[in-house]
């Protein structure tokens, strides 16, 4: 090689380091102004999720942000406003299985499609739920709440924490599975569902353990089962329904995150960075742990899987159920 092709390939090579260099110095998207979280439900783990998550991503992005309930028509207000924000990631959704899987088949018409009008940012949390009864009401177990339900069809009533929740239905697939009947009262939100569950208005539901599981210490709630595959470790003597007579019954409630579709990548990368590292870290792990939550922290493409995989087990549900949005 001459010395003149010599030096230009020397030439081209510290200017590709250079701009390799540049790149590699380029500033990180941060946001410009306050982000919103929005939280399609009022008084949930859902909202205890956000607002355990919010004050860490304010140091990490830092700019404000703020957490904002939106309840109504089963979670779809609240994610129907974040499907159309602008795509600048100012706008996140704390997104569970009703808003982003049920509802698709529970409702006749959607204002917005979980696939295409939503960015998955991580799956944060997956819980199985508990049976809960008010001990008002003398039901001490899974048969002897079956057992009232076919003695007196309709009079018993249980609460869920919006219509197309994983509280909603996993009630309707215990109720076909067993032949009877008991009265859907839905709320807007698991705070006053289990008010009036405290208060025997109402004498049974499903709920994620955070929702229940003080007043089940204090005595003023029991927990006669548990929705997962297996039991509960801070609760052994609990059993499953699979353990109780339904064999293979498992129902799952989870909580991620998610931005509007067509978020440019870098901002996607960045949320899904801080969250993982937030909800990975050893104080916001611990509390979830305490919450009896199962930590995820997925990546984008695996939590829009996961998704896609939802949609069709709750819709198989809902049709062998004929449950509706009501």
């Amino acid at each position: 090689m001459t010395r003149f092709l010599r030096r230009r390939a020397v030439l081209a090579l510290a200017a590709a380091a250079a701009c390799t260099g540049a790149l590699a110095q380029s500033p990180e998207w941060a946001p410009s102004r306050p982000v919103r979280i929005i939280v399609p439900i009022v008084g949930s783990t859902n909202d205890v999720l956000a607002r355990l998550i919010a004050p860490k991503l304010q140091e990490a992005i830092g700019q404000p942000v703020v957490v904002e309930n939106k309840p109504g028509a089963g979670g779809n207000i609240g994610a129907d406003l974040v499907a159309k924000a602008q795509p600048d990631g100012h706008t996140l959704l704390v997104g569970y299985n009703g808003p982003l899987a049920i509802n698709v088949t529970l409702f006749d018409k959607m204002p917005y499609d979980p696939l295409k009008d939503l960015q998955p940012l991580t799956l944060a949390v997956k819980a199985p739920q508990y049976l809960v009864v008010n001990p008002a009401s003398g039901i001490t177990s899974v048969q002897d709440l079956l057992a009232r339900a076919k003695e007196q069809p309709g009079k018993l009533s249980y609460a869920s924490i919006a219509v197309g929740s994983a509280s909603h239905l996993t009630m309707e697939m215990l109720k076909s599975a067993a032949g009877v009947h008991i009265t859907h009262i839905p709320y807007r939100g698991a705070g006053p569902a289990v008010t009036d569950l405290l208060g025997n208005q109402v004498q049974v539901g499903f709920f994620v353990p955070g929702n229940v599981q003080q007043f089940a210490r204090e005595g003023k709630l029991k927990l006669i089962a548990s929705s997962g595959a297996k039991r509960f470790p801070s609760t052994p003597d609990v059993p499953t329904l699979a353990e109780s007579g339904f064999k293979d019954f498992e129902a799952t409630s989870w909580i991620g995150f998610l931005t509007t579709a067509n978020t440019p990548r870098p901002i996607v990368e960045r949320y899904h960075r801080e969250l993982v590292k937030i909800i990975r870290s050893p104080e916001i792990t611990q509390r979830l742990h305490e919450m009896e939550f199962e930590v995820v922290a997925s990546t984008p493409e695996q939590f829009g899987s996961w998704i896609r995989s939802e949609i069709p087990r709750w819709g198989k549900v809902i049709k062998e159920t004929g449950a509706k949005a009501e």
